[in-house]
Formats: structure tokens, C-alpha cells, sequence
């Protein structure tokens, strides 16, 4: 049964399939491992320290509550459970899995460079180390480029295959336009992720923050790309 939703698109699923359930064990799992590692504070001491952990905690939260979200609602929209789907939201909790702790650990040691804080971190044993060192900047970088290029490459290859059975879903020139726009945009942000690589890839060890500033361009290539789709609706007299 199909409800029609504010943006036009037409719901066809509204029960949880098993790959969602599994897909939400997962992503609370991906959270529980952002945590993990933190200890009730026994003094304010120790309670401001672990305050100072909000930001990276909040950026990491945010960015698995959008991958969540980009998952459900791609579920809702075509409700489809073949084994092609199957494979490739398995693959992406898998890639979520990989990527919780390179987006933690950059997240952390950004926050602490805005926030003036040491770039040190003190180990159970006692051992005070840096969180990266000069040398491990770049291998760093990589990594976690590789994690947000994966990502987004399967959020935007669940559209292209929600596409090539478009006939199937009897989707309607608006649900096509909007199809196509989901599309684009995981592409565009797929693609900001690739320039971050060949930056730090090209820079070396000089580029790795040039590399990371890279990432501040998804809001305007968004912004840019949602007028054009915006545009080229208005064009074929779709209306959401």
C-alpha cells in the first residue's frame, strides 16, 4: 500500500524488513563504540576532561544518524529486498563498521585543535602519546577518506540500482526526478570525498590539512547542485 508523503514520494514499505532491523543493531552498535572507551568522571576534573569529548562525539553522532537516515529512507521510498539489496546495505554496515573509529579519532583531534587543547591523549598504562604523530598524519587521511568514499559510493549505487528497476516500481516523473536527485547529490559528496584523497595523495605529508579542509565544500557543492535539480523541475512542470 503507497501513502503519499510530503515530498511526493510515494512510501512503499512501512513495516521493518529484517535487513533493517539488522541495519539498526548495527548503527547502535557503530554509537555504543563511539563511547566505549569513556569512564564515569570521579572528579570535575575528570568530568571537564570528558566534556571536551561532546563535540567529536556530537560530529560522529551526527554523521551516523545521517547515514541511518539515508538507509531508511531509501528503504520506505522502493522497499526492495533482493538479494542485490541485501548485499549492498550489507556491505555498508560493514564500511560503517570500519569507519566509526577513523571518524572518531579525526573528529577528536580536530575539536582539539579548534578548541587550543594538547594533541596528547593519556593511555590506561599511564603513557602520555600524541594522537598522531607528524608521520602517521597522512596514512590517517587515507584511511579515512577510503571509509567516506565508501560510504557514499554504495548510498549512491542503492539509487543507481533503485533506478534500473524504476519500471518495476512504477515510479511517477516526479519520484524519477527525485530518484535521480538523491543520486546526484551522494555522487557529490562521493566526489568531494575523492578530491580530499588525491589532495592528500598528491600533497603528501604537507597537504594533510589542506586535504581535511576539503570537506567544508559539501555544503556549497550541495547548495549549488540542489538549485540546478530545483531548476530543472521546475522545467519539466514537477511539482514535490
Amino acid at each position: 500500500m503507497h501513502r503519499e508523503r510530503q515530498d511526493g514520494f510515494r512510501w512503499r514499505n512501512h513495516e521493518i524488513a529484517r535487513i533493517e532491523g539488522l541495519s539498526d543493531a548495527v548503527f547502535a552498535f557503530a554509537v555504543t563504540l563511539l563511547i566505549i572507551s569513556l569512564e564515569v568522571p570521579r572528579t570535575f576534573t575528570e568530568l571537564a576532561q570528558a566534556m571536551r569529548g561532546f563535540i567529536p562525539f556530537a560530529a560522529c553522532f551526527a554523521w551516523l544518524l545521517f547515514i541511518w537516515h539515508a538507509q531508511y529512507i531509501w528503504f520506505r521510498r522502493y522497499a526492495l529486498q533482493d538479494t542485490v539489496s541485501v548485499v549492498l546495505n550489507g556491505a555498508l554496515l560493514f564500511i560503517v563498521l570500519f569507519y566509526v573509529y577513523p571518524l572518531k579519532l579525526l573528529s577528536t583531534l580536530m575539536a582539539t585543535q579548534i578548541m587550543g587543547g594538547e594533541n596528547l591523549v593519556h593511555l590506561p598504562d599511564g603513557r602520555v602519546e600524541p594522537m598522531v604523530r607528524p608521520a602517521e598524519g597522512l596514512p590517517m587521511m587515507l584511511i579515512y577518506d577510503a571509509g567516506f568514499i565508501a560510504v557514499f559510493a554504495v548510498l549512491a549505487l542503492l539509487y543507481v540500482y533503485a533506478w534500473r528497476r524504476r519500471e518495476q516500481l512504477e515510479l511517477d516523473p516526479m519520484e524519477r526526478h527525485k530518484t535521480l536527485e538523491k543520486m546526484g547529490s551522494h555522487i557529490c559528496i562521493f566526489a568531494v570525498g575523492i578530491v580530499s584523497l588525491l589532495v592528500a595523495l598528491i600533497g603528501g605529508d604537507g597537504a594533510v590539512g589542506y586535504s581535511g579542509f576539503v570537506y567544508f565544500a559539501i555544503g556549497p557543492v550541495l547548495m549549488v547542485y540542489y538549485s540546478w535539480m530545483a531548476r530543472r523541475a521546475r522545467a519539466a512542470g514537477l511539482q514535490a
